[in-house]
């Protein structure tokens, strides 16, 4: 019963891998890519087109937005820089390995 058990598995798994060895439509190195018919080569032209127009249909950015700009003051100062002090040793000098 095991036997029959791992057989069955094996081929449950080793399905997909002989599957992805199937796809006839994607050349191998070194092959030469077949010739499209007239009806192929319309629908990419077609395809093409369709792309060039939904890119028309984008809007032009206006220019930078803040969406946050309605809830920020104007009132608040910027946070400056602050730089950091150095940080003491246990000797209680700050340049004790150098």
């Amino acid at each position: 019963m095991r036997i029959v058990l791992a057989a069955a598995v094996l081929a449950l798994l080793a399905g997909p891998a002989f599957a992805q060895n199937v796809d006839d439509h994607v050349p191998r190195y070194g092959e030469e890519e077949k010739e499209k018919t007239p009806e192929q080569k319309r629908g990419e032209k077609a395809a093409q087109d369709a792309y060039q127009r939904s890119l028309s249909n984008i809007p032009d950015k206006g220019g930078p937005t803040d969406p946050w700009g309605a809830v920020r003051s104007t009132d608040t100062p910027k946070p400056t820089a602050t730089t950091a002090k150095p940080k003491k040793t246990k000797t209680g000098s700050a340049d004790a390995k150098q």
